[in-house]
């Protein structure tokens, strides 16, 4: 496994839409080793192909019950509301309000290419969401309600 660099807006790549994946070849494990290695030294949710750089439809995310991996997802269903604080790893140091649906059902492949279906509220429906649309070429400061604003994750915060 090896970290990857995680590309940041301004970046032609996270414009772009992705591919679908065929076969999960070791090349494709190797991404998605990387890619989850990647996220958690990060310290990130989620992370798509295309901000480390591949134009795949390959996502993982891990809201703190052990990372999925969802090749060539789709959302299937979405209802419901939330707005919250969003950032993402390739707008790193900002965040900003942003509504999601509270509930996504999405379909996709695992790494055995078996069909799975998970379902979502609050923050992995916001995560879902967030990943999917990586594959689509958006970032969500195009859904930002209001303006960013400055975070700092690596401050200790006191109680």
């Amino acid at each position: 496994m090896a970290l990857r660099e995680i590309r940041v807006q301004g970046d032609p790549v996270l414009g772009k839409v992705c591919k679908p994946i065929t076969e999960v070849t070791p090349k494709i494990v190797d991404l998605i080793d990387d890619m989850i290695e990647t996220m958690y030294e990060a310290n990130g949710v989620g992370l798509a192909a295309p901000q480390v750089g591949i134009l795949k439809r390959l996502v993982v995310i891990d809201v703190g019950e052990g990372p999925i991996v969802m090749i060539n997802p789709t959302i299937v269903s979405a209802d419901g509301e939330q707005t919250g604080s969003e950032g993402c790893l390739s707008v790193p140091g900002k965040a900003g309000q942003v509504t999601r649906p509270n509930h996504v059902v999405a379909r996709f492949f695992d790494e055995e290419m078996n069909e799975c279906e998970v379902e979502g509220t609050e923050l992995l429906a916001r995560a879902i969401c967030h990943e999917l649309d990586h594959l689509d070429g958006h970032i969500y400061v195009e859904k930002v309600e209001g303006e960013l604003y400055d975070v700092n994750y690596d401050e200790e915060v006191e109680e």
